[in-house]
């Protein structure tokens, strides 16, 4: 009956979805097709392209999400306008005579740069593009650096504005951004000290 049917179509979007996972297909992909052999399954072929086309029409036809195109085409132009280097002189001079003060000035300036251009991958590459070699100059471990980096490019996705909390509030139907966002920059800061606080822990050490 109508029981067996619907196990019938979670088994097929299941074993789908890990199928095309195995073979290396992207996620989303993935997600699509296995979506859509479900949904063959259940409805037919013609209705199911209608009414799957509308769903995804309506899903991103949002206000809010432009927001996310202009995020990352501010990273771009901050990437290609050098203000990466700016935001690490800004940095160190908080960062100034600590032990790792190379290290802390990448921290705080992960958190800067992804804050605006809510990215960490292009934080990561802008802001660690200019001070992993830097601190490897000055005599610093390239793994330890490398490190520092990782660990801090994904604070910006946490620091406002970002556009993980925009997508939040559109999935989960309004909730505040303003309240994410004051949430986010507690979350960020705490996490950013974290990580100043072991590479100072660190560098002394060493």
């Amino acid at each position: 009956g109508e029981n067996e049917m619907e196990l019938q179509a979670g088994l097929i979007l299941l074993v789908v979805f890990m199928i095309l996972l195995v073979l290396g297909m992207p996620i989303a992909i993935s997600i699509a097709a296995s979506s859509m052999a479900t949904l063959l399954l259940v409805i037919p072929f013609d209705i199911a392209v209608f009414s799957s086309a509308q769903k995804m029409v309506g899903s991103i036809n949002s206000f809010s999400l432009v927001a996310i195109p202009f995020f990352v085409l501010s990273g771009i132009i901050m990437n290609n306008g050098g203000i990466a280097q700016k935001l690490v002189d800004f940095a160190m001079l908080f960062a100034g005579r600590i032990p790792g003060a190379l290290a802390i000035t990448n921290v705080i300036g992960n958190a800067l740069f992804g804050s605006i251009s809510s990215s960490a991958i292009a934080a990561s590459t802008a802001i660690g593009g200019v001070l992993v070699p830097q601190q490897v100059k000055e005599g610093y471990d390239p793994e330890y650096a490398a490190s520092v980096n990782i660990a801090s490019a994904p604070t910006g996705m946490v620091v406002p504005p970002s556009t993980a909390f925009i997508m939040f509030s559109t999935i989960a139907g309004g909730a505040s951004i303003s309240s994410l966002f004051l949430g986010g920059y507690v979350v960020g800061i705490l996490w950013s000290l974290g990580i100043i606080a072991v590479a100072i822990f660190l560098a002394k050490k060493r």
